[in-house]
């Protein structure tokens, strides 16, 4: 029996602390997107956020959402109390009501997003969950969102992993670094999105954390190459330390800040994208190096994997600064120029050390 009341007095403890975060959080926030990390997102604001607006891809979704009370696509297993949730599909709408405003679309589609937002933006905070390049402006989101709506790195953020969405679905103990310049809107995120299973690091490196999240994303496309031509663990821990040196090169050569790549917003995010079976990038490039087409392994997948949209960009940028990018060079030559996967990979292993 008195263990029994302990149990009970622990439980009730718990909910008490979570409904004092809650009810304590004043701050007004919203998440853009309807994917799966868009939905991962929205929980662990939930942590601690009495209301979230959350602006969905269309009204199917929104309506699917109000009558499951989980996303009908993604994240499934992952219920909400929609009297914490204020859907809607109109960008405006959401901006207009938020104080910070969470990006979580696919890089794709962000320009498509943002097309009709015309409300008024200065003093907000933007933070990008993006990890990939913006198509037609051919640039990361920090400088889209600069040039395009005048938000300067003071009112941005960039959250980088390593953090795969199915694992805060299930409430896995799992880590983000968030980048800002203003140390104030540092602490006001970390209050955000730090919970029981969600650890939060700090960083002022906002371009580094974005490009590194991009990169990873076109390096774990070549673990999966490796792993689907048939490469064992031996190949591919030599395949991911040559990686985070590159990295590390590039990072520098395009934007030059003190940092350390063994941190794990760098390398801990590449290890996880390149090695675990819930990274859609190694997955697409695990089907390649089993001989699908690049075209039919797109089309075989039903999320979006950033790392093939951005490698053709991530190529360009290495040329035009003259970095040396032996991995990324062998990725882009499979994904763009159709060349024969086991035979660029052949002429890579000579390159790694």
């Amino acid at each position: 029996m008195a263990k029994k009341k302990l149990v009970e007095t622990a439980s009730a403890e718990t909910k008490s602390k979570k409904k004092t975060r809650k009810s304590g959080q004043p701050c007004r926030v919203g998440v853009v997107g309807s994917g799966s990390f868009a939905t991962a997102i929205v929980k662990m604001l939930l942590e601690n956020c009495k209301l979230v607006h959350w602006c969905v891809r269309n009204e199917y979704v929104k309506g699917a959402i109000e009558q499951r009370g989980h996303n009908p696509t993604y994240l499934t297993s992952v219920s909400f109390n929609l009297r914490h949730l204020k859907l809607t599909t109109d960008i405006n709408e959401l901006v207009s009501s938020c104080d910070v405003v969470v990006l979580a679309t696919p890089s794709i589609y962000l320009e498509e997003t943002l097309a009709g937002m015309t409300t008024e933006v200065s003093g907000k905070i933007f933070v990008s969950a993006i990890k990939g390049i913006v198509p037609k402006a051919n640039d990361v989101v920090a400088h889209y969102l600069r040039d395009e709506f005048k938000i300067g790195f003071r009112h941005q953020a960039v959250i980088a992993g390593p953090c795969h969405a199915e694992e805060v679905g299930m409430e896995r103990l799992s880590y983000l670094t968030i980048a800002t310049v203003e140390e104030s809107v540092s602490e006001m995120l970390r209050e955000l999105f730090a919970s029981d299973f969600i650890k939060v690091n700090a960083s002022t490196d906002i371009l580094g954390n974005e490009y590194s999240a991009i990169l990873k994303n076109v390096y774990a496309i070549g673990a999966g190459i490796a792993s689907g031509l048939g490469y064992g663990d031996n190949f591919t821990a030599v395949l991911v330390s040559n990686a985070i040196r590159e990295m590390e090169f590039f990072l520098g050569a395009v934007y030059q800040t003190p940092r350390d790549v063994n941190e794990s917003a760098y390398l801990g995010d590449l290890l996880v994208t390149a090695y675990s079976l819930f990274s859609r990038n190694r997955s697409l490039g695990n089907l390649i190096g089993k001989g699908y087409t690049v075209k039919s392994a797109i089309q075989s997948m039903n999320m979006v994997a950033e790392g093939y949209y951005a490698a053709g960009s991530i190529y360009r940028t290495a040329r035009e600064k003259g970095i040396k990018t032996p991995i990324i060079d062998a990725i882009y030559a499979i994904l763009y120029e159709e060349k024969n996967a086991e035979k660029q990979f052949r002429k890579l292993t000579a390159k790694l050390t």
